[in-house]
């Protein structure tokens, strides 16, 4: 399998306001309060320097932190070390930055790394002296309300109805019925990830709904039955939930489909380290890279995987 995808492959804004506290979620943010009035995107979260001793703990995005978690078992066994893991409650927030922070707390006494759902610039890895370890590529999922007709899109009629130019579903072969937009633009300074839909959040809609969370933009596609919204392949959808995941030209979310850049919406799942990982830390981060448990998590999930498997 090749390691790489191709080139080829509620209607109204809500604005959130009043101080809030992010410091256990998932995924990056929006925050709108007084310290920070343009609602800047992934704010670095409050983190404690404090860390359990004798334990390695790694913090971040929630998508990144499903595959840590899943695999905690095999990665204690490899490293012979205990793993705290924080990411699990993508709706209070913690997320990439946060993941960064924790790998830069990394010493002695101290081990810590983090985990990203978003690429990382070199002026950003050179600047804050962190180093990068990919460990997948994740589809990112068109979701509608399970309501809707619609199962298939062009990926330009996705790009026109999150633009705007597309308003109403009947357009694209749906009910005569206003389309809600629902965006998470989180990362906004960062490549890839929902900018592979579109590539600024000046191109999106901008009559729609912004959420601070994958679990509110979940819950939100629920709740409208006009909704589209997006969200990684990782999330794990609770029964009953009324959205469903559509194909696009006709392609499916897999990873067979990245690979051979049949799917256009997609983000890199990775592992952060500073400059000076511990040998135990590098344990972990190459258990999860190549080890055969986490081939098995990708293949659940539809991820790509970076790395070649380890030796057998």
């Amino acid at each position: 399998m090749s390691t790489r995808v191709s080139k080829t492959a509620t209607t109204n804004l809500v604005k959130l306001s009043g101080p809030v506290l992010l410091v256990l979620g998932l995924a990056c943010s929006l925050v709108v309060n007084a310290a920070n009035p343009s609602g800047e995107i992934c704010p670095i979260p409050k983190i404690s320097n404090a860390r359990p001793t004798g334990y390695v703990t790694g913090a971040g995005a929630h998508f990144s932190w499903i595959i840590f978690d899943a695999l905690k078992k095999d990665l204690e066994a490899a490293s012979n070390r205990k793993i705290l893991l924080y990411g699990k409650d993508s709706m209070l927030g913690q997320g990439c930055n946060a993941g960064i922070k924790n790998a830069r707390l990394n010493g002695p006494n101290r081990e810590s790394f983090g985990f990203v759902c978003c690429p990382l610039s070199q002026q950003e890895i050179k600047k804050k002296g962190i180093r990068v370890h990919p460990i997948a590529i994740e589809p990112i999922l068109i979701l509608v309300n399970r309501q809707n007709p619609v199962t298939n899109l062009g990926s330009q009629q996705v790009r026109d109805i999150f633009s705007g130019k597309i308003i109403n579903w009947k357009d694209v072969g749906g009910r005569d019925q206003p389309i809600a937009v629902v965006t998470r633009l989180h990362c906004k300074k960062r490549p890839g990830h929902w900018k592979t839909i579109l590539s600024s959040k000046k191109e999106f809609r901008k009559l729609r709904l912004n959420v601070s969370s994958a679990d509110e933009m979940v819950r939100r596609v629920s709740d409208f039955s006009g909704a589209i919204g997006h969200v990684g392949a990782t999330w794990l959808f609770e029964t009953g939930n009324m959205t469903k995941t559509i194909s696009i030209d006709g392609q499916t979310a897999t990873a067979a489909n990245l690979d051979a850049g049949k799917y256009p919406f997609h983000r890199t799942l990775s592992a952060i380290t500073d400059n000076n990982p511990s040998d135990d830390i590098m344990k972990i981060i190459k258990e999860v890279q190549t080890g055969d448990a986490f081939f098995r998590v990708a293949k659940r999930f539809e991820l790509l995987p970076l790395n070649e498997p380890g030796p057998r």
